[in-house]
């Protein structure tokens, strides 16, 4: 298995404002953006060839990697002129895999954070002759998810949706949005037309007695699909709970990338990333948030689990807790911001104007 296609061609609708100006993948995650991460372990995984499937600001990704050689990977871009689902962005970029028919394909999501064994779901899907594997991981709570249960041999049995009731919920694996295809079967997918594998392609295969393949990989797995999770899977990055041969630097309890000014009594901690550039006064204490590039955190101020966009200011005294950011955004002195505030770009919030709490 040397080929691979990372779906990248998502809005990030619930991640906005950190993607009104940057496509999801390109978000920063400790420290270098989210799609590092997994093209790194793609890489280490023995892929060689990697094709990302693009749509929404899509001309971002290309400037950055390039042709992938400073990765040790050949990258290809396609671009959907419209969106066409999970499926149909996997058969747009079919032209430009080189493997043979019965050749593996690694197909992964650009949004999930994963400890997945690669190697381990490529050499199960050629032991079981299946025509697709999936990665699956077993959730505390799968109703939020679609479930795919398996027979004791982890041959797939169906794809139930979303359950509504107790009686529904029949296991609690859940498809963790990593696939080995066989090349043969990318080319059944129907061209020209949005496509969900998860809906139409997995349930008619099914349908049809091809043979799908579950493979369960419990360990870490997390989707980045909104702000908080984001902040946790970068701080776990930097932690060392969730492992990528691409953290730009060791793991700790923080992140301080090259040029950035840290006051000597400032607090970091739980994973926190400060980028370039980026200014943090006397006395801030920031526990387990991204501060992006060129942001300044003035002193006195508290920041937790939170997200600050590039360029942005956080006046003195303020306190985050859980909160968003946009680049180019200020914050004045004296605010509080607590859990699932979200501060659009270039906003301005005057000094003492916000609050959850008293000031006294």
């Amino acid at each position: 298995m040397t080929e691979a296609i990372l779906l990248v061609g998502g809005r990030g609708t619930r991640l906005r404002p950190l993607t009104v100006r940057t496509p999801k993948p390109m978000v920063p995650a400790a420290g270098v953006p989210f799609l590092t991460h997994q093209l790194a372990r793609a890489r280490a995984a023995g892929v060689e060839h990697i094709v990302l499937a693009t749509s929404y600001l899509a001309e971002v990704f290309e400037p950055y990697f390039g042709d992938g050689s400073s990765l040790g990977l050949h990258i290809e871009y396609v671009t959907e002129e419209e969106p066409l689902g999970t499926g149909g962005a996997i058969r747009n970029v079919a032209s430009r895999l080189h493997s043979g028919p019965d050749d593996p394909v690694l197909i992964f999501n650009g949004d999930i954070l994963t400890g997945l064994d690669i190697p381990a779901l490529v050499a199960a899907h050629e032991t079981t002759g299946a025509e697709v594997s999936l990665h699956l991981t077993r959730v505390e709570d799968p109703r939020a998810f679609g479930l795919v249960p398996t027979d004791a041999t982890g041959r797939v049995t169906a794809f139930l949706e979303k359950p509504q009731t107790p009686e529904e919920i029949v296991t609690d694996q859940i498809n963790a949005g990593a696939y080995v295809f066989r090349r043969s079967v990318i080319d059944t997918i129907p061209a020209g037309r949005p496509v969900s594998v998860e809906r139409e392609t997995f349930p008619e295969l099914l349908a049809t007695g091809a043979h799908l393949q579950g493979m369960v990989d419990s360990t870490y797995w997390l989707d980045l699909g909104t702000p908080q999770a984001f902040v946790r899977g970068s701080a776990d990055l930097v932690l060392g709970r969730a492992p990528s041969p691409a953290v730009p630097g060791r793991c700790g309890d923080r992140l301080v990338l090259p040029t950035a000014t840290v006051a000597p009594d400032a607090k970091l901690t739980g994973g926190t990333v400060v980028g370039e550039g980026t200014r943090i006064g006397e006395g801030a204490r920031i526990t387990g948030s991204t501060v992006l590039a060129g942001a300044v955190v003035e002193p006195g101020a508290v920041v937790t689990d939170s997200f600050v966009g590039a360029g942005a200011r956080i006046g003195e005294r303020t306190v985050l807790t859980g909160t968003v950011i946009g680049d180019g955004a200020v914050v004045g002195p004296d605010n509080e911001l607590r859990e699932g505030v979200r501060v659009w770009c270039d906003a301005r919030i005057p000094a003492a104007t916000l609050r959850f709490s008293s000031d006294q």
